[in-house]
């Protein structure tokens, strides 16, 4: 629950702070920055007692953004063995059971050559003249 409102607050903040498309001016705020800040903390302190003013919203709440995380766990698991299915790779979908995660491929790729040092050529020679 308090994901969501901190989301809701700071999308506020982002929507507050985005400049207008409209070729039209803005109207003159009667309310300056101290008293929008000190509403705007009264507001949230407000928002901290809901659960306890309301406990049963809350807990329905709280129960209702569980299912919908699970809802979205399995959307995103789906989509991604879709998309797997389509772009995988076809040797390695065929060895893996459906459902399971695929491997991360070996980090020992380098051959011989690429550990050898880079060439960097002849060293410039000091000049005696000094």
């Amino acid at each position: 629950m308090r994901f969501l409102l901190r989301m809701t607050f700071w999308l506020g903040v982002v929507l507050i702070l985005l400049p207008s498309g409209g070729s039209q001016p803005l109207p003159t705020s009667q309310v300056s920055a101290g008293e929008a800040f000190s509403a705007a903390q009264a507001a949230m302190s407000d928002m901290r007692q809901f659960c306890e003013r309301q406990p049963a919203v809350c807990e329905v709440s709280s129960q209702t953004a569980v299912t919908l995380g699970q809802r979205a766990q399995v959307g995103a698991k789906m989509l991604y063995e879709f998309l797997h299915e389509r772009f995988g790779n076809d040797e390695a979908a065929a060895s893996q059971p459906t459902g399971s995660v695929p491997a991360k491929p070996s980090q020992n790729t380098l051959r011989p050559a690429d550990l050898s040092p880079p060439w960097r050529g002849p060293q410039p020679r000091e000049n005696p003249r000094g």
